[in-house]
């Protein structure tokens, strides 16, 4: 039968893994910071044995959701094991110093790649282990890169910039594996306080937070995060070797459709141009991309503040950009940078020569990590489009890096944004 006529029945029994016949005497430990594979334990959040988990939550992050959908529809196997063959990293990342200290590493699973290499005997044994990174290789066509190429700004080498002008790249993909003693640590709260918060806050969708406190690991139901490297990935761990580096936070209104109210796509590539041209001058670069959007406060509520900015009393100025944010979200920036630095940590990195970031967040986040910077670069003039001067003055004034002019209050007011009906 072919599988997309076959349907899928599943129990309308439910097993709630909170209930203490759920805890099972033969579920692996998992020992985090443990450098041997075996004796740190596999990360076991997959459904179809239950008797194995030892794990809250589910692989795939946001899309957890959309495989349930599925499933409820018949239209997937819940028991469905993946066949890994061939699946393997085009880069097996080296283990470095950080994948054995518990407290440099807590929303990254270090072994979750190539877990056919760390795990052979339990996989042999039937356990659904399941990665949680996965490693390729890929072409980047990005038109402003392109145009960097037609103008001189940087040349085809037909080694990381290919003759159509596109860029040769290693990509690693990366879900949230939450260790909560280690969260709880660097956020200096109680594990006991963050479990209650995180089940408070998200309505209940995890009861094992509050009733099974010998499960330490979270893959919570948020996006991943992707690692662009530029040149040879060994070099990450090298602070001899130039590192360029930009970390991201998402946005998809620029970063994907070009819209001017902010800086953040033309920040992105011209920080893959830097990244390409210092890896062609024989260093590495690396661009590591977020799924944080609206400054982890979500798209409607970013529309919402874009909303708001241009149809306040004056009109949308620098001098009340974040005012409008706190109105409507509360806060002005949820993204909490303190676990950004643990993908640099996966990674290896130890040295940046070149922050592409204008962020104070980003920057204190990197170094409290241990992670030299050397250099912190912002945005040229020239890419920042002209509605989205208001916000990069707001910026400046508010206390991000700059090497340029800060404004006072009454130039704040002078710079305005274009109407809404515009």
């Amino acid at each position: 039968m072919n599988l997309k006529d076959k349907k899928f029945t599943r129990t309308s029994h439910v097993a709630l893994t909170s209930h203490s016949n759920q805890i099972f005497k033969d579920t692996p430990k998992i020992v985090w910071g443990e450098s041997d594979p075996e004796k740190r334990g596999p990360i076991i959040a997959t459904i179809s044995e239950k008797e194995n988990r030892n794990a809250i939550g589910s692989h795939s992050g946001s899309y957890t959701v959309y495989r349930a959908l599925s499933i409820a529809s018949g239209d997937f196997p819940k028991d469905h094991k993946p066949e890994l063959d061939n699946t393997q990293g085009t880069y097996a990342v080296k283990p470095s110093p950080s994948w054995f200290d518990a407290e440099k590493i807590v929303t990254i699973d270090p072994f979750g790649a190539d877990i056919n290499l760390h795990f052979p005997k339990l996989l042999k044994e039937g356990y659904n282990i399941k990665p949680s990174i996965a490693v390729t290789q890929a072409h980047l066509h990005i038109p402003e890169v392109q145009a960097a190429v037609k103008a001189g700004k940087l040349k085809v080498d037909g080694k990381v910039v290919k003759e159509d002008g596109s860029v040769k790249c290693t990509k690693v993909a990366l879900e949230p594996v939450w260790n909560l003693p280690g969260m709880a640590k660097r956020l200096n709260i109680d594990e006991g306080e963050l479990r209650k918060i995180l089940f408070q806050e998200t309505g209940g969708m995890f009861p094992e937070l509050v009733t099974r406190p010998d499960l330490k690991v979270l893959l919570p139901p948020i996006g991943s995060t992707t690692a662009y490297i530029f040149g040879n990935p060994d070099d990450l761990q090298n602070p001899e070797i130039e590192l360029t580096c930009r970390v991201h936070d998402e946005c998809n209104g620029s970063d994907v459709f070009g819209s001017d109210i902010c800086t953040c796509r033309p920040y992105l590539t011209w920080g893959i141009e830097d990244a390409a041209r210092t890896a062609q001058n024989g260093g590495v670069g690396l661009i590591v991309y977020f799924r944080k959007e609206g400054r982890a406060l979500g798209e409607v509520t970013k529309f919402l503040v874009y909303n708001a900015r241009k149809r306040q009393e004056g009109g949308d100025s620098a001098k009340t950009y974040f005012h409008r944010t706190e109105c409507v979200a509360g806060v002005q920036d949820a993204r909490f940078q303190e676990f950004m630095p643990d993908t640099l940590n996966y990674l290896g990195v130890k040295k940046i020569h070149n922050l592409h970031s204008m962020s104070n967040m980003k920057y204190d986040a990197i170094v409290a990590a241990g992670i030299e910077v050397v250099n912190r670069l912002s945005i040229p003039d020239e890419l920042i489009p002209a509605d989205a001067q208001v916000e990069m003055e707001a910026k400046k004034a508010a206390g991000y890096f700059t090497e340029g002019n800060i404004k006072d209050e009454e130039e704040l007011k002078k710079v305005q944004g274009r109407d809404l009906d515009e």
